[in-house]
């Protein structure tokens, strides 16, 4: 009897470990390849560590160590590939200069464990206060889109719509008043005035120079990604990926086919309270409004380099066409992705001879496909890149600059410098706004 109960109790026992093999196997197969990724996210992060490339570029995950669970999830609702990734036990940001502020992954954490902040303990980043509605400390003034962090398209778009349902809740003006004067025609602002537009707003909306905003000043055949988005008048848009050309002929055709109204050319050069509401002066004209929406970006006045020779008409602050470049002796100053557009498109060009000249000793700002282009071009002897290098003099045919304490003289017929800009907060301060420098908060 005895005998007969051992003999079904190992029966038993064989018939669980049949069952569980499987299972130990499924799990040491699913360890060993978490440790072998984690092995390969932990290189990745010190190499960027290394490099320098450390700091992102705007609003990026904060992760809370102490709340993750290390779920995965974040990693995987990300657009832009190996962003976040796990190591050890925590999901760790990887590849922080690639981040680009989708905020997907927030969304995409089952416990709250992710924070997008602005700026890091090292970088603070100068950010307009705004309440949830948009308008800032002083009422009546609006701030959407870049200009208030936002650096996505799909985002600018949105928070020009959410910023016009905001200002249409509010009374109506009345006299020869305006309801809105919308400054700046990018997405954020293309977006807004289309709400004005649908709701029968008096409005007005300016742009210093042309439709598109900092869109229309990317190189051609620049690709620009976004993603779907919701555009008063027109509905759900659907731009995945698509070139700065095809970007520009949907936003005209959409100017075209509402009827919308984008006073180019004409720059805003001062806000001042009138008691009612404000006076709105610009190159132009003079205008009487309830509420302004700064739809403005964050580009301001182009960032000079303060060498002799700067002012020589050779020397611009952006590039329009690279074709215009054909078989010239080309300095592109810059380390963003602006610059290292600007380079490998000029290069590209038959006869030109590139070179790119950036102070730090690494390309910490830009995106990997822009990084992965300088590379290439430096390989195929192309494009040469100088960094830990200073412009020190510009000359009629030449340039001098600095690297390492050495001094190096090259023949040059144009220089392009994508320095980026000097961001437009002494005007806000003018106005009154507040502006709160964000060193890895919200």
């Amino acid at each position: 009897m005895e005998f007969k109960n051992l003999s079904s109790s190992l029966d038993q026992y064989f018939i669980l470990l049949i069952y569980l093999m499987p299972l130990a196997l499924i799990w040491l197969w699913r360890k060993s390849r978490v440790r072998k990724a984690s092995r390969k996210h932990s290189a990745i992060l010190q190499e960027n560590v290394q490099a320098g490339l450390t700091e992102p570029a705007s609003l990026h995950p904060s992760i809370n160590r102490d709340m993750c669970i290390a779920c995965n999830a974040c990693a995987k609702a990300c657009p832009e590939g190996d962003i976040l990734a796990i190591i050890g036990d925590k999901v760790e940001l990887i590849n922080p200069t690639h981040c680009i502020g989708h905020g997907a992954c927030a969304r995409a954490c089952p416990v709250d464990a992710i924070t997008l902040v602005f700026g890091t303990e090292k970088r603070g980043v100068d950010i307009p206060t705004i309440d949830p509605s948009f308008e800032t400390n002083v009422p009546g003034i609006f701030i959407a889109g870049e200009l208030g962090g936002m650096g996505l398209i799909r985002n600018a778009i949105e928070q020009g719509r959410q910023a016009m349902e905001s200002i249409r809740k509010k009374p109506r003006a009345s006299g020869n008043m305006l309801d809105v004067v919308i400054v700046g025609a990018g997405p954020s602002g293309l977006s807004a005035s289309l709400g004005a537009l649908k709701h029968k707003l008096r409005f007005v909306t300016v742009e210093q120079e042309s439709l598109g905003g900092t869109v229309s000043h990317y190189p051609r055949g620049k690709i620009v990604m976004t993603q779907a988005a919701e555009l008063p008048l027109v509905g759900k848009v659907k731009l995945r990926e698509t070139t700065k050309e095809s970007l520009m002929a949907f936003w005209e055709k959409v100017v075209a086919d509402t009827g919308l109204k984008v006073n180019c050319g004409e720059r805003m050069e001062s806000i001042t309270p009138n008691g009612n509401g404000f006076t709105v002066k610009t190159s132009k004209a003079e205008y009487l409004t309830s509420n302004v929406l700064l739809t403005i970006g964050r580009r301001g006045t182009p960032r000079k380099l303060g060498a002799p020779g700067e002012e020589m008409s050779k020397v611009v602050y952006r590039l329009i066409d690279p074709e215009q470049y054909r078989g010239q002796k080309v300095l592109v100053v810059g380390g963003g992705d602006s610059a290292m557009e600007a380079a490998t498109s000029i290069a590209e060009q038959p006869g030109s001879h590139v070179t790119l000249s950036y102070r730090s000793d690494a390309f910490s700002r830009a995106k990997e496909k822009n990084r992965q282009r300088v590379q290439d071009a430096e390989a195929a002897g192309t494009l040469r890149v100088l960094l830990k290098s200073t412009v020190k003099e510009i000359r009629e045919d030449g340039v001098t600059l600095e690297q390492d304490g050495k001094v190096i003289d090259i023949p040059n017929d144009a220089v392009i410098v994508s320095a980026g800009g000097i961001l437009p907060t002494p005007m806000l301060k003018e106005i009154g706004i507040q502006v709160e420098t964000k060193f890895g908060t919200v």
